[in-house]
């Protein structure tokens, strides 16, 4: 839609005036309302519509999102919001029309001078502390969503489009193309690459940037490379504004740097404080014409209780973990005893207790990453779903795929071209085990069928190209694979494949150190990589000490060192130095108003009741009392939501709940806005919202995560243990009947884990023969990815559930799940279990022909087993049973 003319516009009740502005995405007209049901006499207006006569469904959303947020905001610094009209296929929001034009076309004909700039900081200080005060965090302030009156100067704040009602968000890792903002003024926070959450702060850095910008007329980072600029946020500090313009105070320049400050707790902490130091500076500036230094946020009060994101006593573990990466980034060789071998590919394991921290060291790597423009993909396993193969390599795969698919349409013809190139006809293979890779390369011509160890070294084979064709020297792979200690049998084969690859490949790994045995599949997994050569480390995470849990506490409450002592000797004794634990039990006491503000502008607490209030010394029971103090349909959605994972998607949860998206994400809301629910992507700021009911039922996109696996083993827990098995059936009979037949095999094993759980549940044998026969299907689908000893799993309790008279009853399917057995059994190195299932179907067949199956599997596993005149004898056996 291009508005050029009053003829183009033809909204009822609004006559054009002009058109104000247009980009890709929106159009601002200038009208006058003549008729509405407020309206006594016409008045100005402005009007905000969408570009595309055809806008897409998370476009609506966002338009209707701003409308929600700010409809009801009485804000000097807020255009007022009058309504949102229907216009087509879309929406038309209408605001007042205060004579403003943005602060970027304004200074294209007006020269600002320091004055000018201050009274526009200052009024902006304002706005973000009346935002505050509402809980809001912008997340998009630039020079364009910035109205100025040309007379009077005074400013107001547009376009909350991207705006967050959450204390605090949590920005997954996306290209910089899909990111939400703009990305010359994105805090690092927001690029999705700090291991920082986003909150009103991330406001401050980019109202710096627009300070930067007008007090310079340049930006801090000018470059056309997307990634690079990216991370200039995050690791490069600006020239000083006084620098560039000699013009500008050193103590304004302070000001603008501390604002744009890479991390949340070295800038300004409230708008207040900011609006202190900018008065001074335009006091100063506009009576003596010069501004003398002074101590920037003398009065800049913390009086929202935040927890610092930042580690604390880890320094040397994060060097170690970036000196391998860049070691494998740039291809290094190393020397493992007197064995020169390559270095390009590592793996980094960082082992310690639960919440001790592993993840958090890890994620440190995400700047030099992005300096090296890599790849970081990360999956996670799952202590309620360990049944699934692969779960964290999929998941791993499933996020490379989204980063790929942000990328330029040139790029994307570029990774289909390598990634046919190195599988040739057997993509078929890998979308079975990645669905999303058909999004990539199109469908594929089903491979051909190959049994046994072809089958095998074929999945193998392919899984190893697939990440040779990402892991290259230009830019590296990085894949993070977290809580290894539930990893299954194929996830380890798949790392020692990966530890053989070519590439520029670093692996990292997190497990729980106390939850492995000598003899656990982890473990034996490091002793076979050493053995031959490759490159393992082990990081192991210990308790953090007093002087670390001390300064902790000293920079949540703002107070000398010396004055947090008596409370962090409190918490050491409740939670060892764990630092999960530690910042759950500060959290804990601030929301029991244990730790209260003082607004004379300090944090205070009466350590002697402390010392006598008998507070638990477990994580686990503080995070069920915290949860059992949330609204019960909260506790409710929370107890199927940990029964089906630590992430689930909107979608499920609503069939499981037999309730629609819409209530069930406002149910999870309290829990989201706690922090202890993290929702990944950009849609659930608008899940909480009453005005979305009729949208919301079109979006099956979004998907949460338990913020730790304590959150998620607390809420499970609140199942009580005779009713878990009934709640695992009900999901799955509720799955069973909701997922479309087409769907089935995506979901099997999510679908079939359930019910097996509560197969206690089942009553009559015709349940227990379709239960089998969904066995079966987890089964084949298992063996695919090379996850046998799964498969094997299935295959039992399929034959379990089919009971004694299985042969007389269900004899194909006997039938086939022996053969399947048989030859999970073989390619488990297992000969007893594969003659054992071989024996009983020689038994049971009716035919010969029947018998062929088993027998080819053994002699396979004869074969492998070089013994090979017993092999011929059994084939020579068959064939004349057969007749030749």
């Amino acid at each position: 839609m291009n508005i050029t003319t009053n003829l183009a516009f033809n909204l009822s009740g609004y006559r054009y005036i002009e058109q104000l502005y247009q980009d890709s995405k929106t159009v601002v007209v200038r009208a006058i309302q003549t008729d509405g049901e407020f309206v006594v006499a016409p008045r100005p207006v402005v009007i905000k519509l969408l570009s595309s006569a055809y806008p897409t469904y998370q476009e609506l959303l966002k338009f209707r999102h701003q409308y929600t947020i700010t409809k009801d905001l009485e804000l000097p610094g807020i255009l007022r919001t009058y309504g949102l009209e229907e216009y087509g296929q879309s929406y038309a929001l209408v605001m007042e029309d205060f004579g403003g034009i943005s602060l970027a076309q304004y200074r294209q004909n007006h020269c600002l001078t320091l004055a000018d700039v201050l009274k526009v900081a200052i009024q902006i200080a304002d706005t973000l502390h009346d935002l505050g005060q509402k809980r809001i965090v912008h997340k998009d302030i630039k020079p364009a969503n910035i109205l100025i009156h040309p007379a009077t100067q005074r400013v107001k704040l547009i376009d909350f489009s991207i705006a967050s009602l959450l204390p605090r968000a949590t920005q997954e890792l996306l290209p910089p193309s899909l990111l939400e903002g703009t990305l010359a003024y994105l805090s690092p926070e927001q690029t999705g690459r700090m291991n920082r959450g986003i909150d009103y702060r991330s406001d401050f850095y980019a109202l710096g940037v627009t300070l930067y910008e007008l007090l310079t007329n340049k930006l801090p980072f000018e470059t056309d490379d997307p990634l690079e600029l990216v991370y200039c946020h995050l690791a490069h500090s600006a020239v000083s504004v006084h620098l560039v313009n000699p013009a500008i105070p050193v103590v304004v320049a302070r000001i603008v740097a501390k604002l744009m400050a890479k991390n949340a707790e070295d800038r300004y902490q409230s708008a207040l404080g900011l609006r202190y130091d900018l008065e001074q500076c335009l006091s100063q500036w506009l009576t003596t014409g010069a501004i003398t230094e002074f101590e920037l946020g003398e009065r800049d009060l913390v009086d929202r209780f935040i927890i610092p994101e930042k580690l604390y006593g880890r320094a040397a573990e994060v060097k170690t973990l970036l000196d391998a990466f860049d070691r494998v980034a740039s291809g290094e060789n190393r020397v493992v005893s007197t064995t020169t071998v390559g270095g390009r590919t590592e793996l980094m394991l960082v082992a310690g207790s639960s919440g001790i921290g592993k993840t958090a060291v890890i994620n440190e790597v995400h700047k030099p990453i992005t300096r090296q423009q890599g790849y970081f993909i990360k999956g996670k396993f799952d202590q309620f779903n360990r049944n699934i193969p692969l779960s964290g390599f999929v998941q791993a795969f499933q996020d490379l795929i989204g980063q790929i698919l942000g990328e330029s349409d040139a790029q994307l013809a570029l990774w289909k071209s390598r990634i046919l190139a190195a599988v040739g006809e057997n993509g078929q293979v890998l979308i079975d085990v990645i669905p999303d890779l058909e999004k990539i390369i199109g469908a594929q011509p089903l491979a051909p069928e190959l049994s046994g160890i072809l089958g095998q070294n074929r999945f193998s084979w392919l899984a190893q190209k697939f990440i040779e064709v990402f892991a290259t020297p230009a830019r590296s792979l990085t894949i993070f694979l977290d809580d290894l200690q539930w990893a299954d049998a194929a996830s380890f084969h798949l790392i020692e494949l990966l530890m053989g690859s070519k590439g520029c490949l670093l692996l990292l790994g997190a497990y729980r150190d106390n939850e492995v045995s000598v003899s656990h599949p982890l473990l034996l997994t490091v002793a076979k990589l050493r053995q031959s050569q490759k490159i393992v480390q082990t990081i192991t995470l210990t308790s953090l000490n007093f002087v670390d849990i001390n300064c902790l506490v000293a920079d949540t409450l703002h107070c000398p060192i010396d004055r947090a002592m008596p409370l962090t000797e409190i918490i050491i004794l409740k939670t060892a130095g764990n630092p999960f634990f530690t910042t759950q039990y500060l959290r804990a006491l601030y929301e029991d108003g244990e730790i209260v503000f003082n607004p004379v502008g300090y944090w205070e607490c009466d350590i002697g009741r402390l010392q006598s209030l008998s507070l638990t010394a477990d994580v686990l029971e503080l995070m069920v009392q915290q949860l059992q103090k949330l609204p019960l349909a909260t506790q409710q959605v929370l107890k199927l939501a940990a029964c089906m994972g630590n992430q689930f998607d909107l979608e499920t949860l609503a069939i499981v709940l037999e309730q629609s998206p819409a209530l069930t994400a406002r149910a999870l809301w309290p829990v989201v806005e706690a922090g202890l629910i993290l929702p990944l992507g950009q849609m659930h700021q608008f899940w909480s919202e009453e005005i979305n009911s009729q949208l919301v039922t079109q979006s099956n996109e979004q998907i949460y995560r338990f913020l730790h696996d304590r959150v998620q083993q607390a809420a499970y827990s609140i199942i009580p243990a005779a009713d878990r098995a009934f709640v695992h059936h009900r999901i799955g009979q509720l799955l069973l009947q909701k997922i479309p037949a087409a769907a089935i095999e995506e979901q099997i094993f999510v679908l079939v884990n359930h019910l097996n759980y509560g197969i206690a549940q089942m009553h009559d044998q015709a349940a227990g023969d379709r239960l089998a026969a969904l066995n079966l299907s987890a089964a084949q689908k298992a063996k695919k990815s090379n996850a046998e000893q799964v498969a094997q799993v299935y295959v039992e309790i399929a034959l379990a559930l089919l009971g004694s008279e299985a042969w007389q009853r269900q004899y194909n399917l006997s039938l086939t799940l022996h053969q399947l057995g048989a030859e999970v059994a073989f390619l488990s190195g297992k000969f007893d279990r594969m003659d054992h299932y071989i024996a009983a179907a020689i038994q049971e067949t009716r035919t010969v022909i029947d018998q062929v199956g088993v027998y080819l599997i053994k002699i396979q596993a004869l074969t492998f087993q070089q013994q090979f005149v017993a092999a011929i004898s059994i084939g020579q056996s068959i064939l004349q049973k057969l007749g030749v």
